[in-house]
């Protein structure tokens, strides 16, 4: 993974472990999102990334924060302009 579990309760300032398993999920759903955008198959392309890491330890606050609303469409957007530099043409 390129942010550790460590890192992001950290970010998030999560000091507890009641919410773990919640963010090592988060943590996956945010690299699957991020390789999207940026059309890449492998992880190691999201590390190679100038915004890679910060643009998943921002979808996983968002998606940590917003759990019953979450606007997708937004996050999305958000995530394009953050990655739009390392986006590949196609898959």
């Amino acid at each position: 993974m390129l942010v550790t579990l460590e890192e992001m309760k950290n970010y998030l300032r999560v000091d507890d472990d009641e919410d773990d398993g919640l963010i090592i999920t988060l943590l996956a759903s945010a690299e699957r999102m991020c390789m999207d955008i940026l059309r890449i198959d492998e992880e190691s392309g999201l590390q190679e990334v100038e915004n890679g890491k910060p643009a998943v330890m921002y979808t996983v606050a968002y998606l940590y924060e917003h759990r019953e609303e979450a606007d997708h469409h937004a996050l999305t957007l958000t995530l394009r302009s953050l990655l739009f530099g390392g986006r590949k043409e196609e898959f």
